[in-house]
């Protein structure tokens, strides 16, 4: 710990802005340069040290905090950097005394003669300064004329008569003196100073009210409450008793009956809506209808849902992240409310609390459910660090909660009105996280699984999948880089006892099951396959990659279905893969390995993922096949058409537009500015012409290309309170409904029933969409071509413009002095006729 060139009993530190915020020791603002002292509590660090683990920066001077004697220890701001950190941390109450109270400096002795004796000036030493202030002073260099004006001598002492007189009339009574161009040269002004004076506009209103008489009236009443003896007997008696057991059965199967069916559907209109298979243009539409509204204010405070995701294979179950807001002003002055990290889990049948948490090590901004094992969840935090997690242990629990009043039953006879049994949550921990040193910098923005019908190598070559699993996740961040991982061991590892046990400490205190040892291998060793650098040209956010899909249900795992049927999957093992060798692969020739990628500028980048040498040998990433500036802010959404696999939609802030791969010339299809900011937007899994569109205010567009290609065929006004962040659609296979989740900047999930309008696909709608792009398409490169053609002629307009204008003669260098010296003479001849009407010529000639 010890660190030369600073005392032995204190210890310099850096403190992430996390860290001051957790312990209110914000740089220049909590601790200065005037008051850079603050107590620390000592079971608040080794509370740190222990929830952090080695990400806590207390972590070096654990031993040294758990030996302090006393409870608090003095953190000083060292804000000139004396001991090279910006913190440092006094090891001793010694040093913490003498830190807090410093010696008094000696003052030195002033003699009084030092102080009274005036200072003398000293002789100038002149260095040549005197010649160079010399040399750039202005000077007079020709003599001064001397004229004197005077009237006729005979005229002195006249009287004198003014009267009014016409100056052009007069013979010699004035001397014009005219500009006039100068063809010798020309000055062209560079700079000029004038000064511009504002002079506000004044406006004369006036305001006129009429003043009413206000009567202040009050109303006190009291509420009429009954005493505790009485409460007390009605709640003893028996008949209150029989009543309650009377009709909680009643009470149960009306519950039970809403749960079932909505009983406020109009039954007529379905049954019209469903036999007619005709297009649904100009039909009114139901509307979103809200289904439940999920929300936790003990873990949701003060943050907001980054992404949400539903559950693959268990109904009505759904996965939010959580973010802390930014710049939150918190009440408190003296404690900071730190919350985990976590992903929520919320149940469709159970609306009271969350079901289950993931426990993160920082925010996470992105997750997604593994394909072939919906059990494995993977994350990317803020602080770039991809997480996993195994909740195979808790897939009853979450199981259990569907199920709803099957798995425990009230008996009538019994019926306890103290209900205050608490449900404690399960918390599961990571079960591995990626080690800072070899991953991002930046927050991941987006993370998605590779498909399980191929899987990459080291230099980005598509491979056959021997496993038939999703075993590859790729992210992206800011900083400009996207990676590839690999959740496979390459070779077993070895853990030493005493970092299990170490483990084992950190984790069992939130979580109340094991850790599983699916990932144990990558446990803080995690390292990415390879990455595609951008060299800084662009900051990517979100990413598409084409799902190959040569294989057919070869993952072994049933998508679709009963999602309460667990009997036919097959659970892989994810501990017991390895990687093989990549020369006893088969490559996949026919794997798309390009990708859309949104960036913070609002730009799209179409690049390819695989690296190629170059001269040196080295393996580089290519350079991007195209880039286009659409959108004009933050790339919030690139998606994939779930019906054409060549077909994107990206959402910037005020429009979006549709792509299709392989389309160079720019969008098919971009949309008219917004007047407000759309946040994200989404496919809808059923109609191919259909998506939807959220908003910062709140509301959201539902958009039809066969109906409407310039304005949304429905809006939605203020469905959430806040700005929504993100947007799910979601098709349950048993019961044949179809959901969109949609959460808002407040923490809270709106789970709407999306009407049969936007989920029944019309007549021939595949078809007449994939017209529509290939006409849209044809559409655009006629506009190229026709671009094209018009710069061709307006460039050969130009040619010809220059041909027939006539040239200009070209002039001598004898023709230019001869002209030149012609000019002078003439200025000569003007100069002497000015002189001699003023009688200030002299002939030279006569003298001589």
């Amino acid at each position: 710990m010890r660190v030369i060139g600073h005392p032995d009993d204190i210890f310099p530190m850096v403190l992430t802005s996390a860290t001051q915020k957790l312990f209110g020791c914000l740089a220049d603002e909590d601790v200065t340069g005037e008051s850079p002292y603050k107590l620390l509590k000592k079971d608040d660090i080794i509370q740190d040290i222990k929830t952090r683990a080695a990400v806590s920066d207390f972590s070096p001077v654990k031993q040294t905090v758990l030996d302090y004697p006393e409870d608090e220890i003095l953190l000083v701001f060292d804000r000139d950097f004396t001991y090279d950190q910006c913190f440092y941390l006094a090891l001793t109450p010694e040093a913490k005394k003498r830190i807090l109270n410093p010696p008094e400096p000696e003052t030195p002795e002033v003699l009084e003669n030092e102080v009274n004796k005036t200072p003398e000036p000293r002789k100038w030493i002149p260095q040549g300064s005197e010649q160079e202030v010399e040399k750039e002073s202005v000077k007079e260099t020709r003599e001064k004329l001397c004229f004197k004006c005077s009237i006729v001598r005979r005229k002195f002492g006249a009287p004198v008569c003014f009267s009014d007189r016409n100056a052009a009339d007069a013979k010699d009574a004035f001397l014009e003196c005219p500009s006039y161009e100068d063809s010798r040269f020309s000055i062209k002004q560079m700079q000029r100073d004038c000064g511009i004076q504002a002079v506000p506009k004044l406006w004369s209103s006036s305001a006129q009210t009429q003043w009413k008489v206000l009567n202040n009236n009050s109303t006190q009443y009291m509420p009429r409450e009954q005493s505790d003896e009485e409460r007390e007997s009605i709640l003893k008696s028996k008949s209150l008793k029989n009543f309650l057991n009377s009709v909680t059965p009643r009470v149960l199967h009306a519950l039970q009956q809403t749960e079932i069916m909505n009983v406020f559907i109009d039954d007529w209109k379905a049954l019209g809506a469903g036999n007619d298979d005709s297009d649904f243009f100009g039909q009114v539409s139901e509307g979103l209808m809200l289904f439940r509204a999920l929300s936790d204010q003990t873990h949701t405070k003060n943050k907001k849902i980054s992404c949400v995701n539903w559950h693959p294979t268990i109904y009505g179950i759904i996965a939010v992240a959580l973010t802390e807001k930014k710049k939150e002003q918190l009440n408190e002055s003296t404690k900071v409310d730190v919350r985990p990290s976590l992903i929520i889990f919320y149940s469709f049948s159970d609306t009271s609390g969350p079901q289950l948490l993931l426990e993160c090590p920082d925010d996470i901004f992105a997750f997604e459910f593994c394909p072939s094992d919906p059990n494995i969840v993977v994350g990317g935090c803020i602080n770039g660090q991809v997480v996993l997690w195994d909740i195979s242990a808790h897939v009853t629990h979450l199981q259990g909660t569907q199920a709803g009043g099957k798995k425990s039953s009230i008996n009538p006879d019994t019926f306890d009105l103290d209900d205050n049994k608490e449900k404690k949550t399960p918390i599961v921990c990571y079960c591995a996280v990626s080690s800072i040193e070899s991953g991002l910098k930046a927050p991941i923005t987006d993370v998605q699984w590779l498909p399980p019908t191929f899987e990459v190598t080291r230099t980005g070559l598509a491979v056959e999948n021997k496993s038939n699993l999703s075993i590859q996740v790729v992210t992206c961040s800011p900083e400009g880089s996207i990676m590839f991982w690999d959740v496979r061991a390459t070779k077993l590892s070895r853990h030493s006892a005493s970092g299990k046990k170490q483990k084992a400490d950190q984790k069992s205190q939130m979580a109340p099951f094991s850790v599983p040892d699916t990932f144990k291998h990558l446990d803080q060793t995690w390292k990415p396959l390879f990455r595609i650098d951008t060299s800084g040209e662009y900051a990517p956010l979100k990413f598409s990659l084409e799902h190959y899909t040569c294989y057919e249900n070869n993952t072994g795992v049933t998508t679709e279905g009963n999602e309460n049927d667990d009997s036919s999957e097959v659970i892989p093992d994810y501990s017991q893969l390895r990687v093989p060798s990549a020369k006893t692969l088969k490559t996949l020739e026919d794997v798309n390995t390009k990708l859309y990628v949104g960036t913070e500028d609002g730009e799209i980048v179409y690049a390819d993922w695989k690296l190629l040498k170059d001269d040196s040998g080295r393996l580089n990433s290519e350079k991007p096949l195209h880039c286009s500036s659409i959108h004009h802010w933050i790339v919030n959404t690139v998606q994939r058409s779930p019906f054409f696999k060549d077909i994107i939609l990206t959402v910037g802030a005020w429009d979006f537009a549709i792509w299709r791969e392989g389309v160079m010339g720019g969008p098919i299809i971009q949309s008219p500015s917004s007047e407000q900011v759309y946040t994200v937007g989404c496919w809808s899994l059923s109609r191919p012409a259909v998506f939807f569109l959220g908003k910062e205010d709140g509301s959201i567009e539902v958009w039809n290309l066969l109906a409407k290609t310039g304005a949304p065929v429905q809006v939605y006004a203020h469905v959430t309170k806040a700005k929504i962040t993100c947007i799910k659609p979601w098709t349950a296979s048993t019961s044949k409904q179809h959901f969109l989740a949609v959460t808002d900047d407040l923490a809270v999930v709106h789970v709407f029933r999306i009407p049969k309008t936007f989920y029944v696909p019309s007549r021939s709608e595949y078809l007449n969409v994939r017209k529509y792009f290939e006409l849209e398409e044809d559409r655009l490169k006629d506009l190229l071509r026709r671009k094209e053609l018009w710069a061709k002629e307006k460039k050969e307009i130009e040619e010809l413009k220059k041909k027939l204008e006539p040239e200009m003669p070209k002039t001598t260098l004898e023709e230019e002095e001869e002209k030149d010296i012609k000019d002078y003479k003439d200025f000569l001849m003007l100069e002497e006729s000015v002189l001699k009407d003023l009688g200030l010529w002299q002939d030279t000639s006569k003298k001589e």
